[in-house]
This record gives C-alpha cells, structure tokens and sequence, in this order.
C-alpha cells in the first residue's frame, strides 16, 4: 500500500510566499492543508481561488488567531482524520525547501525513525547565511531545549521544518501542545515522553527577505520559564508515571539528601552569625557530605538521561500489541 504524505502549512501574513511553496510540493505529496490562521490577508481564500481545480489542496480556516501551534494542531487532526501516514510541517514563508523533502521523510519511510527535524547547523557554508542574532539564539537554545525535552543527541530546536508518522503523532496529547512559537519544544518533550526515535536531517538554512515573526525580547522573557515547567513535566510524566527507574531513585534521593544539606547548612551559617559562633569541623562536615552526596546522586540521573535513547518505533510498538 503506498504511504501517503500530507504537508501542513501554517499561514500567517505569507500570501507573498504561498503559491510558489504549494506549486513546488503540489506534484510530490498526497495531500497539502493550508492552515489560515485568521490571516489578515486572506490567504486562504487566496489558495482556494488559486488551487481550485487540485484535489490534494484543502484550506482549513481558523475563527480567530492561535498561533502556529495551533494552526498546526488543527492540520495534524485533519491528516489523522484523513488516514495520512507521514505529516510534515512546512512554514508558508518559503524558508522550508521542497527539494529536501524526501530527505526529511525518508527515515520514517524506511521505518528508522518516528519523527524526523531539519537540522541547519550540519552545513557550515549554508549556517554562514545565516543572521548572526539567529545563529547565536539557536545556539543557546539547544542547549536549554536538549535538558528541557531530554534529546540531547539533537540540535536547532527552532527548526519548523519537522516529518512525522501518523503512528506516532496519534500517541501524542495535541491539545496540550503550545499554540504559540513553543510548538516545536513542547512537541520534542512529548516525543521524548512516549519513547519515540528522533532524527536531526542535515538541511542547509535559507534565508531570503523574509521577516522573522519570533520576538526576540518576548523569547529571552517567556522561553526560560516555559522550558524550566517543560523539563518538570517531563521529568514527571517519564520516570514517575510513564515509567519508574534507576533515574526516579536518584532524582528523588538526591533531591532529599541535597536539599537537606543545603538547608541545614544554610541554618547553621547563619545561626552562627546571629550567636558570633563558628561552626566545628564536624558541623561543616554535616552539611558538607549530603550536599555533595546529593548533587552527585542528580549528576548521575542527568547522565542516564543524557544515555537513554530509544531504539524501538512506536508503530512497531504498536503493531506488536496489536498482534497480540
């Protein structure tokens, strides 16, 4: 049976880019959603007049604006709901290249991974193009976004240029997904949860006159508070409900035995000042070893988070309890 491929392409203020992003994947994919996210410039209406006469084009219209998360959210449902069995996300401002879509799908196609994302940092000569607020936003980024949704072995966590399999995206809560430019984030912690194989595609950057609509300043204000709740939901929901394991123990008595030398430390030090005592080898000792006990106990669970990769595709997954 042949695997169908859908395309969702979120739109906001991108009618300039529309038709020449439809015109280029119309011929190599199943089926195309167009996404109007209450587009002050029509750009549904635009790409149902244009498209009229293809079939694979269908333009879902949005009441009022939800973001990118949730113009998205809206596509993957009609894809689900369409028996699709790839759905990739390409953004309507021609950032995306169609020429690289196979690369990006071929590794779900070939049943090596769950959810595949384009990866501009591979290529050096095409990350020259690059701006440098982006490059150095990126950077930054990954590192936070690696701990927050626990794949540390990928890379440029902004890339919207995303692939995954049905199979997979049907295991995944969509609306609890962020609507707004959190999507892809909070989309590689629930990956993370369900146990799915991620893939980074080295695919060049481009970067035309197009204008970014991520706010630098709203990002460096919201993004750390919606990556610290983002790790705890998933540290809760993958080694406390999910599963229960080596990292559980650790994190749980390292938290404790931590937390109890820091405090106690922290009562005595200043317990000290109040009364003009200093502390005896042996009280420093007392807050001293848990202390060091604890952190190296929560070094050891961020190393076996680091380690712990899947291997097993959640189709297979679910094929096997199915033949059961």
């Amino acid at each position: 049976m042949k695997t169908k491929i859908a395309v969702v392409i979120p739109c906001y203020r991108v009618k300039a880019h529309i038709q020449a992003l439809i015109e280029s994947i119309l011929h190599k994919v199943d089926s195309i959603y167009v996404v109007d996210d209450k587009c002050p410039e029509s750009t549904g209406l635009f790409v149902e007049e244009k498209f009229a006469k293809e079939n694979n084009v269908n333009v879902i219209f949005h009441d009022q604006n939800q973001g990118v998360g949730g113009a998205m959210i809206s596509g993957y449902k009609a894809a689900i709901e369409n028996n699709d069995d790839i759905v990739v996300k390409m953004d309507g401002d021609g950032q995306m290249d169609a020429q690289f879509l196979n690369r990006l799908i071929n590794p779900i196609l070939k049943e090596k991974a769950d959810f595949c994302k384009a990866n501009r940092f591979y290529d050096l000569i095409a990350l020259d193009q690059m701006p440098w607020v982006r490059r150095i936003g990126n950077l930054g980024l990954s590192v936070l976004t690696k701990a927050a949704s626990g794949n540390w072995h990928i890379s440029d966590p902004t890339n919207g240029y995303i692939a995954i399999s049905t199979q997979a995206l049907k295991q995944l809560n969509l609306d609890a997904l962020s609507k707004n430019y959190f999507f892809e984030t909070s989309m590689l912690i629930q990956l993370n949860i369900i146990r799915a194989v991620i893939i980074d595609i080295p695919i060049p950057a481009k970067y035309d006159n197009e204008q970014s609509s991520l706010s630098i300043r709203k990002t460096l204000l919201t993004f750390p508070f919606k990556l610290t709740s983002g790790l705890f939901y998933r540290l809760f929901w993958r080694y406390f409900i999910y599963d229960i394991n080596a990292v559980t123990i650790f994190l749980i008595l390292g938290t404790i035995i931590f937390a109890s030398g820091v405090s106690f430390g922290a009562y005595r030090w200043i317990l000290g000042g109040i009364q003009g005592v200093v502390q005896t080898a042996g009280t420093v000792a007392l807050a001293f070893l848990p202390t060091l006990l604890g952190f190296q106990m929560l070094l050891q669970a961020i190393l076996l988070d680091v380690i712990d990769r899947p291997t097993q595709l959640i189709g297979n997954l679910i094929d096997d309890k199915e033949d059961h």
